[in-house]
């Protein structure tokens, strides 16, 4: 808006008319007093001020309103009929003003005068604005730099006082922080302490989960630094997300030594027991075979009943001694297992084929559904069978009322990986005690009095997925089903 400030009225009109049909906005003041309390009160673009005014002329009211912040850097046009001598010209200058023109004015050049300092003063207050906003945007950068510094202070403090090693590592994969902990096992904050020869290599596995975005957990042997003694440490790290994507990652490395030393005494007696059972086991089986040949007792007969029911109560111990001795193997790291490229849709088809042979096909119905995985995988062919008949064996186990069992297998290019579903229509699990289905000897309180185990088979399935890095999982509701899964890397 332009402000015109001229104590003739007539002169005013003409200006303002004249401004009017250029399409600018006008304000007027008949004084030098009513100007200073309007450019006060609002905001202007131009002024436009006569000199000859009484009481208060235009130089005046120029050099008051050079005084004030809001005003001084609002340009001025004088506007003279008589003081048209240089000295007044260069007081008007000296006061504050952007021009002086001398009456009569020519309507043009006024025109022209008048719409350069308006977008001058209209790109000045543009700017102004801009760096205003600038300014604000910095400052408040500052501030969130500050506060987020003093929350990532403050984490680090948390970390130092843990009594594990604790790192974190950057969305790139590179260490960025370690704790006063790490330096016993490591004398660089770069590297990884250094990994006993028969076990994984930490990099690597992380490596592995970073691409997926999945979080680590490991149990391993890392180096003391002092006593070059390996102890056992439960590794775990955690991806940390912002809107979506993963800002960074927090380890930890919680010695587990003293546990490890335990379960190792106790899986000694279980192997040294699993073996001391299996001679006599094979030989009792051996004997009830001969009887059942010598006897060439009559299927039907009660005896021949007794004879297939010892029979059958031979294998269910059979398979639990074995596998005690494959929790003995896994535990002392003998578990060997033997890729080949396979192809595993004829892995899946064998395991049903399994299951259909030893389970009456009147009450057991197994559909196959999803694409079938008609290539060649590098895997241990009898392990991940082994895999899949405990899969449907428990899922049949659990499904009392029905029998119903669906096999399904995905392809996933982008991932390179093939997963396998097992889902059952049982009794299911409850959410929290889901991911503890695959830990050793555990079991589920709600089946445990109706349903015969040790809890180590899914175990087992867990540890020979792992050795194929790959990963298993199960997502389960209560009374409608369970889903157990396991994935492969088709590389």
């Amino acid at each position: 808006m332009i402000l015109i400030v001229d104590d003739n009225p007539s002169n005013l009109y003409s200006l303002q008319k004249l401004l009017e049909s250029k399409n600018f906005h006008v304000d007027t003041a008949g004084s030098g007093e009513e100007a200073l309390g309007k450019a006060l009160k609002n905001d202007y673009a131009l002024i436009i001020l006569d000199v000859q005014m009484p009481d208060m002329d235009g130089f005046e009211v120029a050099e008051t309103l050079s005084d004030y912040s809001k005003t001084k850097e609002v340009p001025i046009i004088f506007l003279s009929a008589v003081n048209t001598d240089k000295k007044f010209i260069t007081r008007g200058y000296a006061s504050g003003a952007k021009d002086y023109v001398t009456k009569p004015v020519d309507p043009e050049i006024l025109l022209l005068k008048v719409k350069t300092f308006y977008n001058l003063q209209e790109q000045n207050m543009a700017m102004k604005k801009t760096q205003q906003n600038l300014e604000l945007e910095v400052k408040g950068r500052r501030e969130s730099q500050v506060t987020m510094k003093s929350q990532i202070d403050h984490f680090h403090l948390m970390l130092e006082s843990l009594p594990q090693i604790a790192f974190t590592v950057n969305a790139e994969g590179n260490i960025d922080f370690v704790n006063g902990k790490w330096y016993e096992y490591s004398d660089s904050e770069q590297d990884f302490p250094e990994t006993h020869p028969d076990d994984l290599n930490i990099l690597e596995e992380f490596e592995r989960a970073r691409k997926k975005g999945k979080s680590l957990e490991l149990e391993i042997r890392i180096k003391n630094v002092h006593s070059q003694d390996y102890r056992y440490h439960l590794l775990r790290v955690t991806p940390v997300n912002d809107e979506g994507r993963i800002k960074n990652w927090v380890g930890t490395f919680t010695d587990i030594d003293g546990q490890k030393k335990a379960e190792k005494e106790k899986d000694e007696f279980l192997s040294i027991a699993s073996h001391e059972l299996k001679t006599p086991l094979t030989s009792i089986k051996a004997y009830i075979q001969l009887l059942d040949r010598k006897l060439k007792l009559d299927k039907d007969s009660s005896e021949a009943g007794f004879v297939a029911k010892a029979q059958n109560q031979i294998e269910k111990l059979n398979t639990l001694i074995t596998d005690l001795l494959d929790v003995s193997k896994i535990e002392n790291g003998k578990l060997k297992i033997n890729k080949k490229p396979v192809n595993l849709e004829n892995v899946i088809s064998n395991a049903i084929d399994t299951i259909l042979q030893t389970h009456d096909e009147n009450k057991v119905k197994i559909e196959r559904h999803g694409v079938k995985p008609d290539i060649l995988i590098p895997l241990d062919e009898i392990r991940i069978e082994q895999v899949l008949i405990n899969f449907l064996t428990n899922a049949i186990k659990y499904s009392p009322n029905n029998n119903q069992v669906i096999v399904t297998t995905f392809v996933d290019e982008e991932a390179e990986e093939v997963r396998v579903n097992v889902t059952d229509f049982g009794i299911g699990i409850p959410d929290f005690k889901q991911e503890a289905v695959f830990k050793k000897f555990y079991r589920v309180e709600e089946s445990s009095l109706q349903f015969q185990g040790m809890g180590i088979g899914l175990f087992i399935c867990s540890e020979i997925i792992k050795q194929h890095h790959g990963n298993v999982g199960v997502s389960s509701i209560m009374n409608e089903g369970s889903t157990f899964y396991f994935t492969l890397p088709l590389n």
